[in-house]
């Protein structure tokens, strides 16, 4: 009688949730693509705040018997499953698959419907690829889909240098919009070179007091900072909360401000996607990249990350 022995992989896996020591390089199976499915073989994977958030709790998301975080991948196509009609072995892929299912990014391979992916712009490498999915497709539902930024629009970024808020600035400035950022002066120049038009140092400044008229806020940052938002919204305007639904304002007192007030949360999306591929060949759209880590030192990219003070995104190579 033959036997088949079963491919393994390396990855990440929390052995406990709590903080980032949790975090230790294990060996599992390779999984293998089902039908409409593809094997990505992963180069780099993008590390976001929902990834040290659920790490430190174990309260978002559904894991497996090994847990694995990590939802941004850009990677080369290993395989494919039946029905598979958009990519052949050999492609190179990046997007942010099976969002809040586990996705696995952490690993030396990946499985996911194919449809989850875009191709990888030929202009950028796979760090800077790894480093988009997630926080762009954040950026761009909260604004374009949700709020419906349009040309000529005033709009109000909280956090304009973190992982989202940079590249919300470049998708904002893309759609003709005018960008407002809320960040530490030490990132003005940085803001700047990516477009925003005007930028104030939430620590000497009360954005409150400083900004009006605007169509669209952007947060970010939580907490107050909805509340303190309604007053620099025009009537009609629109609050988009990203981190949590308690930052919203109280619903009368948004209605009373005629502000449309909501709480988005990001979701696989091809359509967006392409579009996010179609302004990075366009030179429109660049992910910055603080720092990378090789996949066994992930708990010091969360550790780092859990600072709040870092310029853009963390990277985990693994290819």
């Amino acid at each position: 009688m033959s036997s088949r022995t079963t491919a393994t992989m390396r990855a990440v896996s929390p052995r406990a949730w709590g903080a980032p020591d949790v975090l230790v390089p294990v060996e599992v199976d390779r999984p293998e693509p089902g039908i409409t499915e593809i094997l990505v073989k992963v180069h780099a994977a993008g590390v976001n705040p929902v990834d040290w958030k659920t790490r430190a709790a174990g309260e978002f998301g559904t894991w497996g018997d090994t847990p694995i975080l990590g939802y941004d991948v850009s990677g080369t196509v290993e395989a494919v499953g039946p029905g598979v009609t958009l990519f052949a072995p050999g492609d190179e892929v990046f997007g942010m698959p099976r969002f809040p299912e586990q996705a696995g990014g952490y690993a030396e391979y990946v499985v996911a419907p194919a449809r989850r992916f875009a191709r990888k712009p030929a202009n950028i490498d796979h760090v800077e690829a790894a480093a988009l999915p997630l926080a762009a497709l954040t950026a761009w539902q909260g604004l374009i889909e949700t709020a419906g930024l349009r040309a000529g629009q005033r709009v109000l970024i909280h956090a304009a240098a973190g992982g989202v808020g940079h590249l919300a600035v470049q998708i904002a400035k893309a759609q003709g919009a005018y960008v407002i950022g809320t960040a530490r002066a030490d990132k003005h120049d940085f803001l700047r070179s990516l477009g925003a038009d005007e930028l104030i140092d939430y620590t000497t400044t009360d954005f409150a007091e400083a900004v009006r008229d605007v169509d669209v806020v952007l947060d970010g940052v939580g907490g107050a900072y909805g509340d303190r938002s309604l007053p620099v919204l025009r009537r009609g305007g629109h609050l988009v909360t990203l981190p949590d639904p308690g930052g919203l304002p109280d619903a009368a007192r948004a209605r009373e401000a005629g502000v449309h007030a909501g709480w988005t949360i990001v979701e696989p999306d091809r359509h967006g996607m392409l579009e996010i591929a179609r302004l990075v060949e366009e030179g429109r759209l660049r992910a910055e990249v603080a720092e990378t880590f090789p996949l066994e030192r992930a708990a010091e990219a969360h550790a780092l990350g859990e600072l709040s003070r870092t310029q853009g995104k963390l990277v985990l190579t693994v290819a």
